[in-house]
């Protein structure tokens, strides 16, 4: 019987050679992946360890983001993290070392407006107007950059500047009419070259025009002048600064014109200083009015919130630009009932 020989040269023999060559590959090549990912996942393991611990240090983001591919978006969110809990530092590290390494133009600027954003919730104003510069530099179409730093120097106290970023964004069709008056407002109560007759004429002349300023102008009066205040009531809408006449002083008010005034009776018979109006037709006047006929007086009075039109959030403290989502003028105020704050303070003696 012949026996089974291949020669080299002999093809099938070569058609062996190259499935082993090929095999050989494979499993030479399957086997370095293999330690590849065993030696990924205990460097992983470790890197989550130390996250666990939170001792992350900036070369680990970029480790996150570059070797093991983590999604920029995943990394943002753990600097919002921090953000939540209060480590501010940590998360502006997380920004600032992903900054040096990221190269799209997007992913820049998204990581600038964030860096802004946090600066400035810090308190680090400068520092938030220098990065929102920046953003513009490269992007003059930015309209957040622009509305960040509008705002930015109008806490610095810098409208020469605020007027030029409203120039800007009017360039970008962005309508800012209400934050040119609002700025021109500020720009006149603060005018120290102004004298207070000058300011309040010019106030008058921007509430003519636009009533959203008019509480801004009413605590410009009510702090310098309040009986300018009395001679051009009629310019104002009361029920809309309910607040700050419910807490004027006695000794302030113009009883005589109080008395012309149906809202202004009914508000200050329910405060209790005068008795003019048996009725209201806001309930919680109503309620106080008729509660101050009763023997026993009861200890009630109004408490008042203020709910952002645009973000709806509700803050206890007026403010011209609300702080949830830099809104102006955007509060509405509401009023309630509540127990006599004396009242409270007294039964805790």
């Amino acid at each position: 019987m012949n026996e089974l020989v291949f020669d080299y040269r002999d093809p099938i023999f070569g058609i062996i050679a190259i499935f082993v060559l090929i095999f050989l590959a494979s499993f030479f090549t399957y086997s370095f992946n293999i330690y590849n990912e065993r030696k990924s996942r205990k460097e992983y393991k470790k890197l989550l360890k130390k996250f666990e611990l939170n001792d992350l240090e900036e070369e680990d983001y970029i480790s996150l983001y570059k070797t093991y591919n983590i999604p920029f978006d995943s990394i943002i969110l753990i600097a919002s993290i921090f953000l939540k809990k209060g480590d501010i530092n940590k998360a502006i590290n997380v920004y600032l070392s992903l900054l040096e390494h990221v190269k799209e133009q997007t992913k820049k600027e998204e990581l600038l407006e964030l860096l802004g954003k946090t600066y400035f919730k810090s308190g680090f104003l400068q520092r938030s107007k220098d990065i929102y510069l920046k953003i513009v530099k490269f992007n003059p179409h930015n309209t957040e950059a622009l509305k960040a730093l509008l705002v930015i120097y109008e806490k610095l106290k810098n409208y020469p500047k605020c007027f030029e970023v409203l120039g800007s964004l009017d360039e970008l069709d962005v309508d800012v009419e209400d934050e040119y008056l609002y700025i021109n407002t500020i720009s006149i109560i603060e005018d120290p070259l102004l004298s207070f007759e000058n300011k309040a004429k010019k106030l008058l002349v921007q509430l003519e025009g636009n009533n959203s300023i008019q509480r801004m102008v009413l605590e410009f009066l009510l702090r310098f002048d309040r009986e300018y205040f009395w001679k051009n009531i009629n310019s104002f809408e009361l029920k809309t600064i309910i607040d700050l006449l419910w807490y004027l002083p006695k000794d302030s008010l113009d009883i005589q014109k109080i008395k012309k005034h149906k809202f202004l009776s009914q508000l200050y018979s329910a405060k209790n200083y005068i008795n003019t109006s048996d009725s209201s037709e806001i309930f919680e006047l109503d309620v106080l009015i008729a509660t101050n006929n009763y023997k026993h007086k009861i200890a009630i009075d109004l408490n008042f919130n203020f709910i952002c039109n645009i973000c709806k959030n509700t803050h206890p403290i007026y403010t011209t630009r609300c702080p949830h989502c830099n809104s102006i003028l955007s509060f509405d105020v509401k009023q309630s009932l509540a127990k006599d704050f004396y009242e409270k303070n007294s039964s805790l003696q």
